[in-house]
This record gives C-alpha cells, sequence and structure tokens, in this order.
C-alpha cells in the first residue's frame, strides 16, 4: 500500500474511532463570543486568551504601527541581520515583569523549550521532568538526549519524596535541572514551586519553569507561578509564551541570568537558525503586558470569572477538577465522549474542546473549559445552561 493509502486508511480509523479532530473556522477577533464559519455567534470557552487582550485596541494598534515603522519582518537571523529594536524593548519589558534579569524571545515557546535544554546540557548533566509537563518540554528534553547525551528522569506528578529520590541518586552529576510547568495545562493545577525551590538549593539544582499558562494569569498583578507563591526574583530560568494572555499571537521568551540569555543567543539552535519574532508581534505583546501592569483588577475579574463558573458547574452536578485557575477540565474518560460532548455543546453555541489520547493519558479524556476576564456574567451563563442541557442528554448530571 502507498504511503497516502496507509495515512488515508489511519484517518479513516480516527473517524470511526470518533477520535478524529475537525477544524472550525472563525470569521471574526478572538472574543468571548465569535463568528463562527457555517455557526453563527458562539461563546467560546476554549481560548487562552485568559484577559480578553486578543482584540484590546491598544494591542491591536501597537501591531499595525510596528507593521508601519519596521515591516513585516527580520528576513533572516537576528545576529546575521540584525535585531530590531522593539525586540530590545520588548525583553527589557518581559525581564521585569517576571522577575528575571534579562529575557530573550523565540518564535514560540515551542522553540524557546526546545532551545533550552540541548543547549545548556551535556554528558555529563541530569534533566528531571514532571510526569505532567507540556509536551513542548518532553521534547526538548528528548531533543537534548539524543545530541548530547544527557541524563533523564521524570519524577512522579507534584511528589517531591519522588523528586528528591531522584535527585538524592544524581551525586555525580555535573548540572542537574529540575524542569516544571508553572499552571499544568491538562490538569489546572499549580506547581509546588516552594518546595520545587528548596529541593533544587538542597541539591545545587537549576529550577527552570515553563510559566506559560500562568503569566498573566497567576498572582494579584498576572506575574505567573513565582509572584502567586510570593518568589518574584527567586526562579533560576522562566519560560513563557506571548500567545496566551499577552496578546495571544505568538511567540515566546526564555528568562533568567543575563549570562543565560546570552549563551542561549550564541548557542540555541532556534535563534541561530530560525527567523526573529515578527516585529507586529513583538510590538503587540509589548502592549500587551503594558496593559497588564495598568490594568491589574483584568487578573482579579479573571480569577472571579473562574470561582463562579467552577462553582456553577459543582451546582449542577458536574464534577470538574478543584483548582483556582481558570482551566476547569471536567473528566469524562473515553475519548470519543469527550468528544461527543463537545460537538453537543457546539450545537447549543459554547465552544469548548474535548481532550483525549494522546494529548492526555488514556481513559482521561475530558472537556477542557478556559475561562477569560473578557466574560461577561451571561457569557458564563449561556455556557451553563448548555451545560445542563448536554450534560442532563448524556446522563452525566
Amino acid at each position: 500500500m502507498s504511503f497516502i493509502g496507509q495515512l488515508q486508511n489511519e484517518l479513516a480509523e480516527f473517524k470511526k474511532e470518533g477520535v478524529y479532530k475537525r477544524l472550525n473556522y472563525l470569521d471574526s477577533p478572538q472574543d468571548p463570543r465569535v463568528k463562527m464559519e457555517g455557526r453563527g455567534e458562539v461563546v467560546i470557552l476554549s481560548s487562552n486568551n485568559y484577559l480578553g487582550l486578543c482584540d484590546v485596541p491598544a494591542v491591536v494598534q501597537a501591531g499595525k504601527d510596528a507593521l508601519e515603522r519596521w515591516g513585516a519582518g527580520t528576513a533572516s537571523v537576528r545576529f546575521i541581520c540584525g535585531t530590531f529594536t522593539i525586540h530590545r524593548e520588548l525583553e527589557t519589558a518581559l525581564a521585569k515583569f517576571v522577575g528575571c534579569e534579562s529575557a530573550l524571545t523565540y518564535v514560540s515557546c515551542w522553540n524557546a523549550n526546545e532551545g533550552l535544554c540541548p543547549t545548556v546540557l551535556s554528558e555529563p548533566d541530569l534533566v528531571i521532568s514532571d510526569q505532567l509537563n507540556h509536551a513542548s518540554i518532553i521534547d526538548s528534553i528528548r531533543l537534548a538526549k539524543a545530541i548530547t547525551k544527557c541524563q533523564t528522569a521524570v519524577y512522579k506528578h507534584s511528589d517531591m519524596k519522588d523528586l528528591e529520590e531522584k535527585l538524592r541518586g544524581a551525586e555525580k552529576a555535573r548540572r542537574k535541572l529540575i524542569f516544571t510547568d508553572g499552571i499544568f495545562s491538562m490538569e489546572g493545577d499549580i506547581a509546588k514551586l516552594p518546595d520545587l525551590a528548596a529541593l533544587a538549593r538542597k541539591y545545587d539544582a537549576v529550577l527552570a519553569v515553563d510559566d506559560s499558562h500562568a503569566t498573566g494569569v497567576l498572582g494579584t498583578e498576572g506575574r505567573g507561578t513565582a509572584e502567586y507563591y510570593d518568589m518574584l526574583g527567586d526562579i533560576d530560568i522562566i519560560t513563557s509564551t506571548l500567545g496566551k494572555a499577552l496578546g495571544g499571537a505568538a511567540g515566546g521568551f526564555t528568562a533568567g541570568p543575563q549570562a543565560l540569555t546570552d549563551y542561549l543567543t550564541q548557542r540555541s539552535r532556534p535563534q541561530l537558525f530560525s527567523n526573529a519574532l515578527p516585529p507586529t508581534v513583538a510590538a503587540s505583546a509589548l502592549a500587551a503586558v503594558r496593559h497588564v501592569e495598568a490594568h491589574p483588577e483584568l487578573v482579579a475579574k479573571l480569577h472571579a470569572n473562574a470561582r463562579y463558573f467552577r462553582e456553577q458547574l459543582l451546582s449542577l452536578g458536574f464534577k470538574p477538577l478543584a483548582g483556582e485557575t481558570p482551566i476547569v477540565p471536567v473528566i469524562l474518560g473515553e475519548t470519543a465522549k469527550a468528544i461527543r460532548m463537545s460537538e453537543l455543546l457546539l450545537a447549543e453555541g459554547v465552544f469548548v474542546t474535548g481532550f483525549g489520547y494522546p494529548v492526555v493519558p488514556q481513559g482521561h479524556a475530558r472537556v477542557r473549559c478556559q475561562l477569560s476576564a473578557a466574560h461577561s456574567r451571561d457569557d458564563l451563563d449561556f455556557a451553563l445552561r448548555a451545560f445542563k442541557k448536554v450534560g442532563t442528554k448524556l446522563g452525566l448530571i
């Protein structure tokens, strides 16, 4: 059978099993309510637009102004063709925002993570990863292992005893790196940063935190997991994204000591062999950072919306995972059931995505609700009525 034929057979099997993913096309900006092709207006509960900044006029205008001033892009790598001043300005603002000395931007946080482990680790070193870390961290570690032959280990999710055992058994490692998400994207829970930092100090390890779902979300000012625990300035390395709460377009960054970002500039392959972040995105992200700094009430509104939605789901009889973040997963078990529920909700005008294997482990499929500061109470109540109707139809409540 031909290559194409093999792919077609596998795709047909996806559809038969009810796990085939269909794209939904939007014809309006990302907002609490969007215009979906073939569906009309729907309430969106599946976006990372946590602070509603995707369509804030100041953020959009900054991108337009940057297009006029700097054009579409660099057309090459920063050290080869030059770095726009907007990149430097953004990196300075990002470092200050997350409590680090310096920051370096990438085209995505995936690239930032991918650029970290293979660059700073070599054969005598060890990287230890939380069991539920994001795929970009996992792939970064796999890449480092393949390229540099570094040692790798995985500790049970947020299990400090298991992590300490791994650290205790790594006495001969030259460099030890602990890598964790700040907010775990599929569970919505928060990393135990004080415990992680204490173990890092005890065993002379470096702590790296991917704060993609926490930047703009956690802490009273949205500065992330470190602010949430009153640990700003105490985390060795922070990676994060510009593609969620900070404007939602694209881009990522690594923040930490000046020596680290300088070293990544010299040796990180996504920096050395890929174009810079488009200046339009850099400028809109910078405007987003400034908007968050000027409007901390957005973070408070986000937290209030998340509390209300979770409490109302519980009152309807659903059992969302406990937590205090705007990620509210409702576990259903089977992938087909999660996708079916998301389809029925969409028919009711609510766009929330069902996730199954391989995004989450087998048997842990879910619909993942994500709240935004931009959601009104009417938006949330509309969605809750749809959940009640669909949940009753499926026998979930």
